[in-house]
């Protein structure tokens, strides 16, 4: 069954709603990417933050806040006409709530904790509610009332395209009519840490696929997808087809010939009944580490011999991992909405320099444009820890 894509609601270091997000992805705008101290002791390191305030948890709901759900609650203000029409159509016990994080509250629960040391007592504000990872689920489906399936998904970097998946299915299956899917993550001192502890974080601005390429920067991101058995009114986009696979090689480090990665791609095609040379442009993992990057070049040369338009867009968002799946994806929606008038592609931004111990890649450049005339055929790739890997095929609906 086709999952119709009807709605997007997206924040991210790009902008705060899809057209700023569109405009400065399409323009290879890597501006939101600064360098920030007091993340991890005695480094400056590059984020991708979200600037200025967010809206305020709902006072009836102040023991779910956390800047985990500010974001979430950004994401979904953007949607809001669409979820109540989706509520009125099919009924609050239809509509489900899958959603993709690594970090939920933590930051706030540290913040808890390091108070419990200092005070021995937790501060007032502190609700164990808010580190568990399946808050962000819970806070939306209390907010809006829904009593659908409701849960969140967290296998690290694919926990959102992950959720994608879920959500068709859970269409498929006939227990929902509408799914809200997506996913979101928070800068927080605990992943920094994390990343800083494996050296995989780079103080410079991430270089994927160069030769000069040295480690990952940190991002921060909410998506939220209204995904429906119709078509909705608008321009019709779809999740066409979806791959998954666990080659489980190491607990962080990808399997380096990249047979997991490609296993995902060729899935998806399947599912999506569609050949390698139909895909239009692919969104790669694209961290900048030495092993990811070596791992997907390889694994998309073998898949597409004849070569597809390809970019990592990690250097304008950093990698906002739990969230990192749906957000990509949503830069395929982006790429095939009827806003995109000059049918521009996300930039590969890098310093030029190819490694030349990796097959060479067709790179986007500011001057490629997509066809106008459909159907097109966007795919985008999420590996992770544990050898954990989701390729998603987005595309015009039939």
């Amino acid at each position: 069954m086709t999952a119709y894509l009807n709605a997007l609601g997206v924040i991210c270091a790009l902008g705060r709603d899809k057209r700023e997000v569109a405009r400065n992805l399409f323009a290879g705008d890597c501006t939101g990417m600064r360098s920030e101290s007091g993340w991890v002791p005695e480094r400056s390191l590059p984020v991708a933050a979200v600037r200025g305030a967010l809206a305020p948890i709902p006072a009836e709901l102040v023991k779910q806040s956390s800047r985990n759900n500010q974001l979430l609650l950004e994401a979904a203000l953007q949607i809001r006409d669409d979820i109540d029409q989706a509520i009125q159509t099919y009924g609050r016990d239809r509509i489900g709530v899958i959603l993709g994080t690594s970090t939920s509250g933590i930051d706030e629960a540290s913040r808890g904790l390091a108070h419990y040391i200092r005070e021995h007592q937790f501060p007032d504000a502190y609700d164990y509610q808010q580190q568990e990872l399946g808050a962000p689920a819970n806070f939306l489906a209390d907010w809006l009332q829904l009593s659908g399936p409701a849960y969140v998904i967290s296998t690290a970097c694919t926990s959102s395209a992950r959720a994608l998946m879920s959500a068709q299915r859970l269409l498929d299956l006939g227990l929902c009519d509408a799914v809200l899917c997506g996913g979101v993550d928070s800068l927080c001192k605990l992943t920094l840490n994390g990343f800083s502890a494996l050296e995989a974080l780079s103080e410079q601005r991430c270089n994927p696929f160069s030769v000069n390429r040295n480690g990952i920067n940190i991002g921060e991101a909410a998506v939220l997808f209204l995904m429906t058995k119709v078509a909705g009114d608008k321009q019709s986009i779809a999740l066409l087809g979806s791959g998954a696979s666990s080659d489980a090689h190491h607990i962080s480090a990808p399997e380096p010939s990249g047979r997991g990665a490609q296993q995902a791609m060729r899935k998806a095609l399947s599912r999506a009944h569609l050949q390698p040379e139909q895909i239009a442009y692919l969104n790669l993992h694209g961290t900048a580490t030495q092993h990811n990057d070596a791992m997907e070049s390889l694994a998309v040369s073998a898949l597409f011999p004849a070569g597809v338009p390809c970019s990592s867009t990690k250097p304008m968002t950093g990698h906002t991992l739990g969230a990192a799946g749906a957000l990509e994806a949503a830069f395929c929606w982006l790429s095939l909405s009827a806003g995109n008038h000059q049918q521009a592609l996300p930039p590969h931004c890098w310093d030029g320099q190819p490694d030349p111990e990796m097959p060479p890649l067709n790179w986007v450049t500011p001057a490629a444009r997509l066809a106008s005339i459909a159907p097109r055929y966007l795919m985008s790739n999420s590996f992770a820890f544990g050898g954990n890997n989701v390729s998603l095929i987005i595309g015009d609906a039939p």
